[in-house]
């Protein structure tokens, strides 16, 4: 089967659209671009699909260079026969690769190598061939040689049994059935090393767990409680059914010299050779696939977070909450310019809160501040009452939000936030950080590295290239879906546009300063490193507000502009119309995309697209996903009782539930079980990062911090 069979196969998908992308990915193209701009080509895939192909094609391209290595490998040893060949080149995974390898890999030096460095290997043949007419040491005697090192029969006999045990050790289809076997019967078993310490593990310090049952997140929790070392974890093998299995394959004649010891050669490959190494596998198997799901529910998440909507038109104060070194505040218009930064001290141990509002007064009523954006860190708490004290005070409409606040600390520490604010201390740049991740969450979170924002579960357990590549992808979609403009946009935004390296973004932002601002999309070919390929691959994405061409500020591709303009003139539309926003409608006035598509030149779907978006020119995505909610009032934890219905933000979605803050410090756990009626396997079914959702308190824990609730209202 070729790479693009599978490929369509395992995704659903038509073969001539996995042989579509694969070509179009091969000649450079980048997933958002082929997403938006080449729909024809693939029959519209999006790029959630694409960067599952593009992630399985590497696997599969890798996995064919493994098999022509080992092909070749096993050629020079003169040893690859025709049916050995058809067997690796049928292998669909990197380990079955390895197994079919396993017996002609350069091996270091074993015990079974010194055993036929001895002469042993003609005696391990009589045993495996149970054509033995004696007492076993009878026969070993005649392999005794002072010389060679096999001074008693006891010892020829045991160098005899380290040759077959490796022989049944190498053997592939043992390994995939005992592999396979352990898989379906095998369990998992933790303990704890000290069972009176206190820790996160206690769930795991007697745990006991069918393999092929095992959820993702008990899998990395396992993992770090090993590597912790407060839990030791082991696989349980059906043992038993194992060597039944090997002594069926091996044990062919019925010889009451051979089968003994036979029995117990096999015991030892088994115990020795096979079961530390298939348990090897299965861990980082199990790892491999928990890491994945972990990676899945982590990109969904920072996609939810990153496409939440933007508060436009407003003021924000942004408020960086501490004990000791007092709050930061930052004032930032509505364009995100830091207007003015000073510390207060509402908490203790200072507690000079009557100054503190005084402060907060003259920052309200100087610079029209509408709405407060505090983060959710240690203070904040105490920073929300201070805050909820002062509206009652004044008259002015002023609302608050809390906001997550993962990462800003990175971000202020970071040489980004040092070149944007020379003249800022890490607590000021921090507040303005949360003030503007409130007005453009996508444009403030993409300066932070995507691991460190804090809706994730482990990640610091997973393989980090892996980590770091998912959310690098996921970040480059949400900034493509919804577009940046090229004469505001940050050199950190710039980069996730699709065909943009951080040079060029450097350059481009370079660019503006000397040339001051774009009046076109061709201008682009004039920065440096940006070439034509660069230029199809981003150029859509850039938007130029008040540009010479109209449609420099949409998501049209410069290369579908004659189309765009033909298409306005036959329905009888200047481009002006454009901006004053006189195309809604359109869509009504074509009833034949396919003709209509065919007579311009373009594809049907291409048509669709540019029509879409002459009806609502530069549509930001985000308009459709819940807003967060403003609050003017407090509640503490010891407020609640069970039975509250309250409103509640979804912070973080995790394999077994999601945590939802509800207003008070701590936010709740709503456990999958308690989100629906009806079974569900992943808590994503049906709530995602951002969304507003209705839940009832089941109980408070006060003194553990932990609030369980439900949406089964």
């Amino acid at each position: 089967m070729e790479i693009t069979e599978i490929l369509a196969e395992e995704l659903g998908i038509k073969k001539h659209q996995a042989e579509a992308a694969v070509k179009l990915i091969d000649e450079g193209n980048t997933i958002p671009f082929i997403a938006r701009y080449r729909k024809e080509a693939t029959g519209a895939l999006n790029d959630e699909v694409l960067r599952s192909l593009y992630d399985r094609l590497n696997y599969l391209r890798n996995l064919e260079e493994k098999k022509q290595q080992v092909l070749a490998s096993i050629e020079e040893q003169g040893k690859l026969t025709e049916e050995l060949k058809s067997q690796i080149l049928a292998a669909e995974t990197m380990v079955v690769v390895d197994d079919l390898y396993r017996p002609y890999r350069p091996k270091r030096r074993t015990r079974a190598t010194i055993a036929k460095e001895k002469g042993l290997e003609p005696f391990a043949n009589m045993i495996s061939l149970q054509m033995v007419e004696h007492e076993i040491l009878e026969e070993a005697e005649k392999f005794v040689d002072g010389e060679k090192g096999v001074n008693t029969p006891q010892e020829a006999l045991e160098g005899a049994g380290d040759i077959i045990a490796e022989f049944i050790s190498d053997e592939a289809d043992y390994r995939i059935h005992i592999r396979e076997l352990t898989m379906k019967k095998g369990r998992i078993v933790s303990a704890a090393k000290d069972k009176e310490a206190e820790s996160v593990y206690e769930m795991y310090y007697e745990f006991d767990e069918a393999l092929n049952r095992l959820a993702g997140h008990r899998i990395l929790a396992l993992n770090r409680g090993e590597g912790e070392k407060i839990l030791t974890v082991k696989v349980e093998a059906p043992e038993e059914d194992v060597l039944r299995y090997l002594e069926k394959k091996i044990i062919t004649r019925d010889n009451q010299y051979t089968t003994p010891v036979l029995k117990e050669v096999i015991a030892d490959s088994y115990k020795r050779l096979i079961a530390p190494a298939i348990e090897r596998e299965i861990r980082n198997e199990l790892t491999e696939k928990a890491e994945d799901g972990a990676i899945k529910v982590f990109g969904k998440n920072l996609e939810q977070l990153l496409m939440q909507p933007p508060i436009t038109n407003q003021t924000v104060l942004g408020w960086d909450p501490a004990f000791r070194t007092g709050c930061k505040l930052a004032v930032v218009d509505s364009t995100g310019k830091v207007l003015d930064t000073v510390v207060i001290f509402p908490t203790a141990p200072q507690n000079k809160v009557e100054e503190a509002k005084k402060v907060l007064k003259d920052l309200i009523a100087k610079y029209h501040i509408t709405l407060i954006s505090v983060g959710n860190g240690t203070a904040s708490r105490e920073s929300e009452m201070v805050i909820v004290d002062l509206l009652k005070e004044i008259k002015d409409p002023v609302q608050y939000v809390i906001v997550n606040e993962a990462g800003a600390s990175v971000y202020s520490a970071s040489k980004l936030a040092t070149e944007e604010f020379p003249n800022f201390d890490v607590g000021q740049r921090s507040a303005a950080s949360i003030a503007r991740r409130l007005q453009d969450p996508l444009a403030e979170l993409v300066k932070i590295d995507p691991k460190s924002i804090g809706v994730g579960q482990y990640q610091h357990d997973m393989n980090q290239k892996k980590l770091g590549e998912a959310l690098g992808g996921v970040v480059e979609d949400c900034v493509n879906k919804v577009g940046v403009d090229l004469n505001t946009a940050s050199a950190s935004l710039l980069e996730y546009i699709s065909g943009i390296s951080k040079a060029i973004a450097k350059n481009i932002v370079l660019y503006r300063e000397e040339n001051g601002r774009f009046t076109s999309r061709n201008q682009l070919l004039k920065v440096a490193k940006l070439g034509p390929k660069a230029y199809e691959q981003c150029a859509g994405f850039l938007r130029i507000q008040d540009g010479k061409n109209p449609l420099d500020a949409t998501s049209v591709h410069p290369e579908s502009y004659e189309a765009t303009e033909k298409l306005m003139d036959k329905l009888g539309y200047a481009p002006n119309d454009i901006r004053e926003g006189n195309l809604k409608g359109i869509s009504k006035k074509i009833a034949d995309y396919k003709k209509l598509a065919e007579e311009l030149g373009i594809g049907a779907l291409t048509l669709e697209d540019i029509v879409k978006e002459l009806e609502k020119p530069a549509r930001d995505p985000r308009e459709d996903m819940p807003k967060p909610i403003l609050r003017s009032d407090v509640m503490e934890m010891k407020d609640l009782t069970p039975g509250m219905v309250l409103k509640g933000t979804v912070r973080n979605v995790i394999d077994f539930g999601a945590f939802v803050d509800i207003g008070v410090h701590q936010d709740g756990l709503v456990h999958i079980s308690q989100m629906c009626d009806k079974f569900i396997k992943h808590p994503l079914e049906v709530v995602s990062v951002g969304d507003i959702v209705e839940v009832k308190v089941i109980s408070v824990d006060l003194k553990k911090q932990r609030i369980q609730l439900t949406m089964k209202l």
